[in-house]
Formats: C-alpha cells, structure tokens, sequence
C-alpha cells in the first residue's frame, strides 16, 4: 500500500510541541481552586498596509488607556500593559475563567521601509490602533517614460 509522502509533518509536530510549551509557561496554579490563572498573555495583534502605512490594531478589551505603553526602538514596536484582576471573595469559585488578567507584552519587528519617528498610537473602544507612515525616501518613485533613443552614458 502507497503512502502520502508529508515531509513538513514532523516540522508541523515540532511546532505544535513548541506551541504548547510556551502557553504552559505563561500559566501557573492559582492557590485557591486549581484553576489556571494567566500571568503574561500575548495580545492579538492584526497588521495590514494601506497605501503608504502600516497599520497595527491591537484586541485590549477592558484595558485603560493610560496602563498601555508603546515604543519603537530599532524598528521593534512593543506594546506592553497590564489589567487589573477583578476582586474575588474567598468563598467564590469560578466555575471557567477564560478573560485574562495580568500584565501583557508584544512586540512585532517593523519593516525597514517605515518611519518610526512619525508613528501615530490611537485607543478608542479597547483596540489599539498604531499608524506607522512609509519613509518618504522609502516609497516607489514614478518614472516618466521619455520617447525616443536612449542616451547612454560613456565613461
């Protein structure tokens, strides 16, 4: 019997075992019922270039405006913040708890062709919005065709 050759499968496998072993070491224990409680937590981030910028929007629902920091240094956008937990009464017992609490950090490397000094940073309604404009030394340059022989340059 024949066989589907999937040489990327044991790379998806590795993957997956890696994948794994970082949530893990995001979580520990909580003391009071055994539930997971996540201390660190990656924030969802979507990327998208419109026109002559980037755009990062990042998901930070019930986080305050002022407990987000951003940066650039080197090209690295980092987003770093931090949720307050909710007060919890000893003789409450979650029955799931899936909203993370805690503090947060991201950060993405950004393209060579972005001007990260004229970067914009914008919260409104839990989503970070960061436009970075494209350097304008950076942006494709259109050429006039001219018509007619070529000159060329002899040296």
């Amino acid at each position: 019997m024949a066989q589907r050759l999937e040489p990327f499968s044991e790379l998806r496998q590795l993957q997956d075992t890696v994948d794994r072993m970082w949530r893990r070491i995001g979580t520990t224990t909580g003391a009071s019922n055994g539930s997971p409680e996540i201390e660190a937590w990656a924030v969802p981030l979507d990327v998208v270039q419109k026109g002559d910028y980037i755009v990062i929007r990042a998901s930070m629902p019930g986080v305050a405006p002022d407990d987000v920091q951003v940066s650039i240094e080197d090209n690295v956008l980092t987003i770093k913040g931090q949720t307050a937990g909710e007060h919890q009464d000893e003789d409450d017992t979650y029955l799931m708890r899936e909203r993370r609490t805690g503090s947060f950090h991201r950060a993405l490397r950004l393209p060579d062709s972005v001007d990260p000094a004229k970067a914009e940073p914008r919260y409104e309604h839990g989503v970070l919005t960061i436009t970075v404009p494209k350097a304008e030394e950076k942006k494709a340059r259109q050429l006039q065709v001219q018509v007619g022989p070529a000159s060329i340059v002899e040296g």
